[in-house]
């Protein structure tokens, strides 16, 4: 009761400032990497045999780094290479017709720590990495491809899974998920082979100062973009257009300070989904994922826009969402936060302003308490102080969903200001179980003013005109 109460007034406190002055002072610590003008071209590392270009990029890369830092440069053209890992004060640049393909080849891919679903483990090195570097850049508007199809990543024999003595096999995935229960030890956790699981495209773990800026990504085995217990990472003007399975477009985890700006999604799931661990190893670390500004961005295709969870058992506090255009039959939700009571996590303070929605098929805001259908669990999430301000849309099926228990509070203090909903399909039946203190104030759905309530347990959206 008393920690409950400390939450609440912790919120009460946050939300009583301005969020979005808050999220200036945010702004003004996020600076971009800088780095010596001096160039190095790959073609110079390049001993003109190889199939692969993979040595003479990394040799390049080392390199520079050795040096004290610079660009090094990819020209014009197809380079094919296996994996890459970046180092400190090294920014990888493609040139504007570059593209470069990576084997689907698993055995050039060595296993290095990582995190999977918010699970720690050794797995498949990333198709670019780096891990505890400081001042790190990839750059241009050449083309990253993953070249991932059922033929290779996505096969169903990709991952056989390990065999067990009955014969049977347990797929890879739900070998380290009972390693995370367990708790077995990091370094026990191994994948590859028959229980290797596929990797992400781009992860970028413990690092500081980070810039992902103008180039495309497609086609990726896993996550697009991982930055993962790091510290001022900029996106900005990235293509991320991939509709493999799992193919979150950026996936924060555990990070500080975090700018997407001026992106585009179009990624079959989350478009931005927003973590930080997951059930023990997330409250192992108990590292929240704070301080991440979304703006003048774009999203298509995907389970949400943004979502926060569901693996966000370390927490999450302080999202700014704004000036963002969303739209796509095929987006289900335009903010989606998820957990359980197996998972918990604390989420507060995420503001959404000046956001068009054409159209969604789910909901504008959809909250899961109970993600997964779990019932029980000694981890109950809290979400609080949650704020859409002047959000259109034109077309979707709720307005706002709210899944949770009828006879518990673990969302509140939401409000909506200045919003127009329009061809909402059910506005009658929004759920709005487990939460209260939810406010609308000048807010209409399809045409109609709804009025200030108090969220009592059970009461639908079809009571409140």
């Amino acid at each position: 009761m008393l920690m409950g109460l400390m939450f609440l007034l912790a919120g009460q406190e946050a939300m009583a400032g301005n969020p979005w002055k808050e999220m200036k002072k945010v702004l003004k610590e996020i600076k971009d990497p800088v780095f010596p003008d001096r160039d190095f071209l790959i073609t110079d590392y390049y001993n003109g045999k190889d199939t692969l270009y993979t040595a003479a990029i990394q040799r390049a890369i080392d390199d520079c780094s050795a040096r004290g830092g610079g660009r090094v440069v990819i020209p014009d053209g197809v380079f094919k290479t296996g994996p890459l890992r970046l180092k400190s004060n090294v920014n990888l640049h493609l040139s504007d017709n570059t593209k470069l393909l990576f084997t689907t080849d698993v055995r050039c891919y060595p296993l290095v720590l990582t995190r999977y679903e918010g699970i720690d483990c050794y797995n498949y090195q990333p198709l670019i990495y780096a891990f505890e570097e400081t001042n790190i850049a990839l750059t241009g508007k050449g083309t990253l491809d993953g070249q991932a199809d059922r033929s290779n990543w996505y096969s169903p024999t990709f991952s056989p899974g390990r065999l067990n003595a009955d014969g049977s096999r347990t797929p890879g995935k739900d070998v380290l998920f009972q390693w995370n229960k367990d708790q077995t030890p990091v370094a026990a956790r191994r994948l590859g082979g028959d229980i290797g699981i596929r990797t992400q495209f781009v992860n970028v773990y413990k690092c500081k100062n980070v810039l992902l800026e103008d180039f495309t990504l497609n086609r990726s085995p896993f996550w697009l973009i991982h930055p993962l217990m790091s510290e001022n990472v900029t996106l900005r003007r990235v293509k991320m257009l991939s509709h493999g399975p799992n193919n979150d477009g950026c996936d924060p985890e555990s990070c500080r300070n975090v700018l997407i700006d001026d992106c585009d999604f179009d990624t079959g799931d989350d478009c931005i989904a927003i973590k930080s661990g997951r059930d023990q190893d997330g409250r192992r670390w108990n590292v929240p994922v704070e301080n991440v500004i979304v703006r003048n961005s774009r999203m298509k295709d995907g389970h949400a826009g943004v979502a926060i969870g569901s693996e966000i058992s370390g927490s999450c506090h302080h999202v700014w969402v704004e000036n963002c255009e969303m739209n796509s039959p095929n987006l289900q939700r335009i903010i989606r936060i998820k957990s359980n009571s197996e998972r918990g996590g604390e989420v507060s303070d995420v503001n959404v302003r000046n956001v068009k929605v054409g159209e969604c098929d789910l909901a504008i805001l959809g909250i899961e308490l109970c993600y997964w259908r779990v019932k029980e669990g000694p981890y109950p999430p809290h979400f609080h102080h949650i704020s859409f301000e002047n959000v259109t849309s034109n077309k979707s099926r709720f307005a706002v969903h709210v899944d949770g228990f009828d006879n518990k509070i673990m969302a509140h203090d939401i409000v909506f200001k200045n919003c127009d909903f329009r061809n909402v399909q059910r506005p009658e039946i929004n759920v709005l179980r487990g939460v209260d203190r939810i406010t609308f104030k000048k807010v209409k759905v399809n045409g109609m003013e709804m009025k200030h309530i108090r969220g009592d347990l059970g009461e639908s959206l079809g009571k409140l005109f």
